[in-house]
């Protein structure tokens, strides 16, 4: 072994490692596609940059044939997945899907990149994402800085704990991972149906989709049946797809519950207000 390679100090595989030199190894989630026009499907996309100062870029898909030309779309805006430290709002995962999603849907859909851990605390990625928002909210009005939105975002209200031991620790070592000081697994900043002002939750609609088999499963149940007896005004609905796993809809978009997924979350953006 080549004792001038740097140490590895801290082993996450499958997903990153980090070495005593500093330097971070992502081992998944590092390619990334250019914005494009899909012929196949006549969805379009381009990056607009939310937050000048960091340099962060969102990722923004609109159908091609829309008509009238100022027609208004449900706006969906999107944080992709990978545990806070892997992939980015390019990844071909997430672009093919969101291609998919707004073609099937007839909405405008705002992906957002942010930074991540290690490099940057977890309380940077909350920051990033609400900068993101309030972004897209500058929008509202119609004089915001991106005419996609001002042209075709509507903005009005769209109508347990695995049991498994290794599975368990694992995830509590990459939450510990990307949020050094958390006060654990119930911190609100993972477990939002421990946030206090849960009842305060800024929409009126919110819809819970889990899959069977997904070691998150009971968190989805644990979020609606909390949000439901909050005290919160809203409308709240959950989804179970049965025999699927972590992130289905990804890695088997064309399977018959990914494709029912689809047209499940395309009524609802357009379900009547």
């Amino acid at each position: 072994m080549d004792s001038t390679l740097p140490k590895v100090v801290k082993d996450l595989s499958p997903i990153l490692k980090i070495y005593e030199d500093g330097r971070v190894e992502r081992l998944l989630g590092n390619d990334i596609v250019p914005p494009s026009l899909d012929p196949e499907i006549n969805v379009q996309s381009k990056d607009v940059v939310y937050f000048q100062e960091a340099n962060l870029s969102s990722r923004l898909y609109l159908p091609k044939s829309i008509d009238p030309s100022d027609q208004k779309l449900p706006l969906l805006v999107y944080f992709h997945g990978g545990a806070f430290c892997i992939e980015t709002a390019f990844s071909p995962t997430y672009h093919n899907y969101l291609n998919s999603l707004v073609a099937e849907a007839k909405i405008i859909a705002v992906s957002v990149d942010y930074r991540r851990a290690p490099e940057h605390p977890l309380s940077t990625v909350y920051d990033d994402s609400w900068s993101a928002l309030q972004w897209v909210a500058s929008h509202v009005n119609g004089n915001g800085p991106e005419e996609w939105l001002n042209l075709h975002a509507d903005f009005e209200p769209v109508g347990d704990e695995p049991k498994d031991p290794e599975t368990r620790s694992k995830i509590d070592a990459m939450w510990l991972f990307v949020s050094p000081t958390t006060s654990g697994l119930d911190d609100p900043l993972i477990n939002p149906a421990f946030d206090p002002k849960l009842a305060r939750l800024g929409c009126s609609r919110v819809l819970v989709i889990v899959a069977e088999k997904d070691i998150l499963k009971n968190r989805g149940w644990y979020y609606y049946e909390n949000l439901k007896k909050s005290g919160w005004q809203g409308h709240v609905e959950i989804m179970e797809a049965k025999e699927e796993e972590h992130v289905f809809h990804l890695f088997k978009p064309t399977c018959e519950n990914a494709v029912a997924m689809l047209k499940s979350l395309s009524s609802y953006f357009n379900e009547e207000k």
